[in-house]
């Protein structure tokens, strides 16, 4: 085993966008009003949001404009409300912008975005902590690690909903599956264990891998590859795997899709893992 290490990724959002755009070109009128598995949210609804999430992030990191929440934010949950709140706000407005102005927008923000991104120093520490991790502060590259993941997950909820090929290959998924794993060590950071018990995932597909949760002295450390004796082992395909972390699969639907060998109490706590703000 050995400990996960930095995944730099800020090489793969001009590639991924150029794959969003080649897709949402392609859309029929109705396409975009197709539902998705993103809440209330339409196909026209979820490109709404990506373009928010970049004129956001250039605002506030790139040009320092941060403007202060209407009430104090204590908690996780005081979190998850503003950002609910900001989101619904502004796809509400964008449903009166048509989806020529909307891929124009998006495709414009995108050159801009990724050049704030690559002037970014990787290690230093990003402007928002990952807050699913449990993260007051993060490096760069997590913080741009987990926008990877947003913009990949959005893009396959518009690519299954329109019934467009998946962007599942490796290439594509291992960093999202990647990034994701390192909600992992928050989500047990409540469950009781030996130190050194550990908890195998393997993850089965071409872009799947083996990840291990450790118990050390104190809370539990992720890890690549696996011991050979370790005291849970969670099998799950990597379909369930990215759907089971970003609220794409129920509970009821993840444990027919997961197994659990050995320590059965150690491999639960899965089913309540998510690398989403939720």
């Amino acid at each position: 085993m050995l400990p996960v290490q930095p995944v730099f990724l800020v090489d793969r959002f001009p590639p991924l966008h150029a794959e969003l755009m080649r897709l949402l070109r392609e859309l029929e009128e109705g396409d975009w009003r197709r539902s998705t598995a993103c809440a209330l949210w339409s196909v026209k609804d979820i490109v709404a949001h990506l373009l928010d999430t970049s004129l956001r992030r250039l605002s506030f990191g790139r040009d320092g404009v941060l403007p202060a929440p209407p009430r104090s934010i204590d908690q996780y949950a005081d979190l998850v409300s503003y950002l609910n709140e900001l989101n619904a706000q502004w796809v509400t407005a964008a449903r009166r912008l048509s989806p020529p102005v909307l891929i124009e927008l998006l495709d414009d923000s995108a050159t801009r975005l990724h050049a704030y991104f690559s002037s970014l120093d990787p290690m230093a520490d990003a402007q928002f902590g990952v807050a699913w991790a449990g993260q007051d502060s993060s490096p760069v590259w997590f913080d741009l690690g987990r926008e990877y993941t947003e913009r990949w997950l959005h893009q396959q909820q518009i690519r299954e909903a329109v019934k467009a090929p998946g962007l599942t290959s490796r290439e594509w998924l291992h960093p999202a599956l990647d990034i994701f794993m390192r909600a992992l060590p928050h989500t047990y950071r409540s469950v009781p264990a030996t130190p050194g018990q550990n908890v195998r995932l393997n993850i089965e597909g071409t872009a799947g891998g083996v990840w291990s949760l450790v118990r050390g002295t104190e809370d539990w450390a992720l890890f690549t590859g696996s011991d050979t004796t370790p005291s849970t082992t969670l099998h799950l395909d990597q379909d369930a795997a990215w759907k089971l972390l970003s609220k794409g699969l129920s509970r009821e639907a993840a444990r027919s899709r997961i197994g659990i060998e050995g320590e059965k109490r150690l491999g639960e706590p899965i089913f309540s893992a998510l690398a989403v703000m939720a």
